[in-house]
């Protein structure tokens, strides 16, 4: 081969480099928005687990019978782990005091207030018909008086989610369907330089078959390598973030960075194999004129 058809297959040759980067970009973005989903989604959860359940004891109750609630309560499952607490109304008074100064209990009058059982609940618990069916629940207990929790928070919780799951959708397909054509077009311009050698080998009597093979293998690994690359600057990233806010650590779910992260490579590779696919089938059905 001469020095100047080398350089001419060299420069006809595809630019993968460039199609490695370019994918990586988009995958980049759509990780990003998937880790901000993802962030924001325990964000919402570890509010949910911060709403206070209540539950009145009626005067008179036994400790035996209190004991047996508060056991009961710490073997449920809608209770949220080491979050179930009793406050006597003793207690309740001396906090009362404490907050609004000696004066307040000095009066001659019977402790107004009532021993309480407090709790958190578990996140896929904090739902309005949930709460309805645990407190209808724990109302048949003998010594439950009643049940209190901020119903107006866990109303506008429930609405704040309807409309986060709505425009999430509608982010996420939007970036969906960028992803998809930035990455085919990207394959397009890089195989564009390959277009005469794939119509060649078809007019020497190649299958479509055995030319598209080798161009799906490196596609596949160049949608590898472009999830690789995105992932590791999503993960540095991540990392920098931590240390300047260490409290992410406490909204982070490893099991779901984990799927994210399976669905970049999946989607990485299956639009690079597909958008490659495509395209060479394309040059293969055209007629030698066309590719000019």
């Amino acid at each position: 081969m001469t020095d100047s058809s080398k350089k001419s297959f060299i420069k006809n040759k595809p630019s993968y480099f460039y199609s490695v980067v370019s994918v990586a970009i988009v995958l980049f973005l759509l990780g990003f928005f998937g880790i901000v989903l993802l962030q924001a989604n325990q964000l919402v959860k570890v509010f949910k687990e911060k709403v206070n359940v209540l539950v009145e004891i009626k005067n008179g109750s036994s400790k035996d019978d209190i004991l047996e609630l508060n056991a009961f309560l710490n073997s449920s499952v809608f209770v949220k782990d080491k979050t179930v607490k009793f406050t006597s109304k003793s207690e309740a008074a001396e906090i009362l005091r404490e907050d609004f100064g000696e004066d307040f209990m000095k009066m001659d009058f019977e402790n107004p207030l009532f021993d309480v059982i407090s709790f958190n609940l578990n996140s896929n618990y904090m739902q309005v018909d949930s709460l309805d069916w645990i407190k209808s629940n724990l109302k048949e207990q003998q010594i439950v008086k009643d049940i209190y929790y901020q119903e107006a928070i866990v109303d506008q919780i429930g609405r704040n989610l309807e409309k986060v799951g709505y425009i999430s959708l509608l982010i996420g397909f939007f970036f969906l369907i960028v992803a998809v054509a930035l990455i085919h077009n990207t394959i397009k311009l890089a195989l564009h330089s390959d277009r005469f050698q794939i119509k060649n080998m078809e007019l020497v009597g190649a299958s479509w078959k055995f030319i598209s093979k080798p161009y799906l293998w490196k596609s596949f690994q160049n949608g590898f390598w472009s999830a690789i690359l995105a992932i590791s600057v999503l993960l540095a990233i991540l990392l920098l973030a931590q240390n300047d806010l260490p409290d992410l650590l406490q909204l982070q779910d490893p099991l779901s960075f984990i799927v994210l992260f399976a669905c970049l490579f999946i989607i990485g590779i299956i639009i690079t194999t597909g958008s490659t696919y495509y395209v060479v089938n394309k040059y293969l059905r055209m007629r030698v004129d066309d590719l000019y």
